[in-house]
């Protein structure tokens, strides 16, 4: 289950479904380029901070890409349900920490303590020690 206190959209596009990604990202030239990076859901440390702009996912079967993960500048402005489980605090400290993910108030709602705890999922072992 999933936990937002935070001023962000959270989009429940993915599921269980199956299908491919697309991530479009900003080179260092300053252009933007899209690529697919296949079926598993991506995890956000794949690319280098600042590069990634946005991931969208296409349903087997379908022609219609929609966009799990957006930003905006300095905030990030959607994010999957699915995408958003996988995040870690170690991630949004090292390459989201000049953005909205990173908000130490939203560690501490989720129990959060080291790096390799979830940044919108309760994290059950560290809640005794948060109260």
């Amino acid at each position: 289950m999933i936990n937002v206190i935070k001023n962000l959209s959270v989009v429940h596009y993915i599921g269980e479904s199956k299908g491919l990604f697309q991530a479009v990202v900003k080179v260092p030239a300053g252009f933007m380029v899209a690529y697919e990076i296949g079926s598993d859901i991506p995890s956000l440390n794949t690319w280098k901070k600042g590069s990634l702009q946005t991931l969208q996912f296409k349903r087997e079967g379908s022609a219609a890409w929609l966009t799990v993960f957006a930003r905006k500048g300095n905030k990030v402005i959607l994010i999957d349900q699915a995408i958003a489980e996988k995040l870690e605090v170690g991630v949004v400290n090292s390459l989201f920490y000049n953005t909205n993910l990173m908000d130490h108030n939203q560690y501490k709602a989720v129990g959060a303590r080291t790096w390799a705890d979830k940044v919108f999922v309760v994290n059950e072992n560290n809640l005794e020690k948060v109260v």
